[in-house]
């Protein structure tokens, strides 16, 4: 059969969907492994800390988007670190009077999506 008729996947998509598969795993052996989900969101928590340093690194790296003159311009780029990793570009909002409070949202979480959580596991943040 011939692969001419066949697209390549985009690289993107596909890592993001590895990322997503990946971390589904990850949080499952979590839970394998801890058996608690207070302990497991601890676990997650120190660990999304150190992934997260690394994913900026490689964003500044990656897409050299400049200094940031304020947090608006901040959060611009959080909005487009989103959209290069996880293929999504969440909202930015809820800014508090004094501008020096935002929140990101998602409107749907790409890390959820192939994730079926069990009765037990409904405190987990993931």
């Amino acid at each position: 059969m011939s692969r001419q008729g066949l697209r390549p996947a985009d690289p993107k998509k596909v890592s993001g969907e590895l990322f997503t598969l990946t971390y589904g795993s990850l949080v499952a052996q979590l839970l394998k492994d801890y058996e608690n989900v207070d302990d497991v969101n601890r676990q997650l928590e120190r660990m999304g800390y150190n992934i997260d340093m690394r994913l900026i690194e490689d964003f500044l790296a990656r897409a050299n988007p400049g200094r940031c003159y304020d947090l608006r311009d901040t959060a611009d780029k959080i909005q487009q670190a989103f959209k290069l990793y996880l293929g999504v570009s969440p909202s930015i909002g809820s800014w508090n009077p004094g501008g020096d409070e935002f929140s990101v949202v998602l409107e749907t979480n790409p890390l959820a999506e192939f994730v079926e959580l069990p009765d037990h596991c409904l405190g987990l943040r993931y």
